[in-house]
Parts: structure tokens; sequence; C-alpha cells
């Protein structure tokens, strides 16, 4: 009854409640109100009310995921799975409170994915949606199995990205520091050397002296500055305008373009077949899919897609129509319209970008180390040729 699947079969659909009050024995509806009204508030004492304990993060969720699938798969309920999930990790954990809560909502009368919509910082819309579908067919250990892929996929294109930009990252940051250190510690003391030798310093020396100069006067004031831009940076990016202008520039940024075009076609991809295997319907999939794409640029052209799409199957002529997506891709994803079979069109379509992002970071991690070690060196340099110029000046002088 319920979800629970042995020997490989497909439950029947019901009600996920229905599944929890017969395998748990909950008791009247007041009675279950009172008692998850303590269990929450017990929980809720336990985390101390820190609203960073109460939801996931997507490698957590990916771990929930998958292993609600196999205790589902291994014989139990959904709700004495959620209940054993509750019980794992940490007391403080986020798990353990979304488990334990979406338990209680289940007891409650809820459907598992109006109880997943209860929690919008762990379970975005296509979770819920793709939870929704399973709830209708009867499949949630495929529809958990297909969550799980997603979100491997998401977790090894970010580690992907962040390896690539690691290296670099550090490089930078060393050399910045190596910089400052320089300009505050060492200028001056040679500053001091060359005023009492009373000798003229050529032009790059008074340039370096003069920089050492202000940053030790007012580096303060810099660094209250760039706090400020950063501070109003963060604000402006989180508006309409500053997504389109940011995800935009991320679209047409030499070097980095290709990574993130190429990630978010393929992430993109991936959800709508995602999706439309499980059936939701293509105009709800588009919506999710612009929820989630996350670039500002991409989600708005397929909101403009989505409302021009009357008949809820062709799609692929409104994207081509935006601009924002390549030939190649709507190419690819009209012959899945014609052919019947859009999911495999989108696998493909998947499979080819994410190649592409491989690709991709791999030449931006061969062009950028060279770029960032010859910027360092180009700084290092100065300062070297500076103080070298002055030495000799001032020897010349001597002499």
């Amino acid at each position: 009854m319920g979800y629970s699947r042995k020997g490989g079969g497909t439950a029947s659909p019901g009600g996920a409640a229905r599944v929890v009050r017969a395998s748990a024995q909950a008791p009247s509806a007041p009675a279950a109100k009172a008692k998850s009204a303590k269990s929450s508030s017990i929980w809720n004492m336990q985390i101390g009310g820190s609203a960073a304990k109460t939801s996931m993060t997507k490698m957590e969720v990916l771990l929930f995921t998958s292993e609600l699938a196999d205790l589902i798969e291994a014989g139990m309920t959904l709700g004495q799975a959620l209940q054993a999930l509750a019980g794992q990790g940490d007391e403080n954990s986020g798990q353990r409170f979304v488990c334990q809560d979406l338990c209680d909502r289940i007891v409650r009368g809820e459907n598992f994915s109006d109880a997943c919509a209860g929690h919008p910082k762990t379970f975005e819309p296509l979770y819920v949606n793709m939870v929704r579908a399973a709830e209708a067919s009867g499949a949630m250990v495929e529809v958990l199995r297909r969550l799980s892929d997603h979100y491997e996929r998401y977790d090894a294109m970010r580690a992907k990205i962040k390896s690539a930009l690691s290296y670099p990252m550090i490089v930078l940051v060393f050399g910045v520091v190596a910089v400052i250190l320089a300009l505050v510690l060492i200028i001056p003391k040679f500053e001091k050397v060359f005023a009492s030798m009373g000798a003229t310093l050529p032009l790059p020396t008074r340039m370096l002296i003069g920089m050492s100069n202000a940053l030790i006067q007012y580096g303060w004031l810099m660094a209250i500055g760039v706090a400020a831009a950063y501070g109003w940076y963060r604000r402006w990016k989180n508006t309409e305008g500053g997504k389109l202008k940011i995800d935009g520039w991320k679209l047409r940024a030499p070097l980095i373009k290709g990574i993130v075009a190429a990630g978010a076609y393929s992430t993109l991809a991936y959800t709508l077949k995602t999706l439309l295997v499980n059936g939701v319907n293509v105009l709800q999939a588009l919506k999710i899919a612009e929820e989630t794409c996350g670039n500002a640029v991409i989600g708005q052209a397929l909101a403009v897609a989505r409302k021009r799409v009357t008949d809820g199957t062709s799609i692929s002529g409104p994207l081509a129509s935006s601009g924002v997506f390549p030939r190649m891709m709507t190419d690819m994803l009209a012959v899945g319209e014609q052919a019947g079979d859009m999911p495999s069109s989108l696998e493909h379509i998947g499979r080819r970008y994410q190649k592409d992002m491989d690709r991709n970071i791999a030449s931006f991690t061969n062009a950028l180390e060279p770029i960032l070690i010859i910027m360092i060196a180009g700084v290092i340099g100065f300062i070297a040729i500076a103080i070298l110029t002055a030495v000799f000046e001032v020897s010349a002088t001597l002499g």
C-alpha cells in the first residue's frame, strides 16, 4: 500500500497521508495536531530558533533523497522512512528538523508534495512538482532516483567550476597580499634610505613611494570605500535590473562565457527532461525551469517563450526566436518535437553541453594561469625596477 515497493513492483497511487496514517497508527486529528504542535515546539527549542538549522543544503537534500528512495524500495512506508531519517545525524541538524516536520505534516493529512512545499529553502519548485507527479503516478521511488541523479549532476558541475577557480584565486590572493605588504613594510624603509642620501629619484620610484604613502595614510578610507562598494554591489545584484545585467555579462564575458552558458544550457535541458519524463506538462515545466535555471537572462527568455507557447507542445520556435539559445540547441529540440520524443532530445542536449562545459573549464584553467602569472609578475617587476633604478641613480650620484 502507498509507496512501499518490493521486488521491483510499482506502488499503486494513493495519498501519502493514508500511507503514514495506516503505518504509524496516527491518533485522531485533534490529538495529532496537539502532538505535532508539541513536537514542533520541542524541535524549535532544540535548534535554538536558528533559521540555519531548519533547512538542508543541496548536498544534504541529495543524500536525503537517495536514502529515502532506498528505504521505500526496501519496503518501508513513506512515514516510516521519514521517521527513520529524522533519527539520523546530529540532533540539531537541519535534516532531523525537516524530516520530523515532514512526518508531522503528513500525519496531519497533507500530501508529501505539499509538506515539501512548506520548506521552500530546502526543496525548490522542481523537487515539489516532481514529487507531486510521483504521487499521481505512484512511481515515488523512480522519481526520487531521478531527483537524486539531478542533484548529483548539479553538484558535479559546481565542483568542476570550483576546482577550476580554486588555483587561480589562491594565486591572485597571495599576489595581492604580497604587494600590499611590500608597499606598507618594505618601501617605507627604502624611502628613508633614499631621503637620507638627498638624491633625485627616478619617476618609477617616486610613483612607487607615492602609492606606498597613500596606502599607509589613507588605507582605512580605501578599505571603507571597498566595503561600501561591495555592499552596494550585493544589494544591486539582487535587484531585477542588476540580475539581468550581471547574468548577461556572464554570458558574454571572455573566458567564462563558455562555462556559464554551457552549464546553464545543460542544466536547463536535464531539468526539462526530468520534468517531462515524470508527466509534468510543457507549460508547467517551462515555468519551473524559469525559476530554477539560475540565470536571469535565460529565465526571462523562458518566460517569454512560455507565453508564446499556445498548444503546449512546441517550444523550439519560441526559444529560437529569443536569441538567447544557440541554434544547435533549438534545432535538436525541434527534431525531438517532430519525432515525438522530446525527453530523448533533451538528454542529448544535456550531455552535449556538459561536455562543452568540461572543455571550456579546461581551456579557462589553461588560459587563466599564465594571465595571472603575467599580471603578478608585472606588478612585482615594477616594484623591483623602481627600487633598482633608484639604487643605480643614487650610486651614480655618489660616484
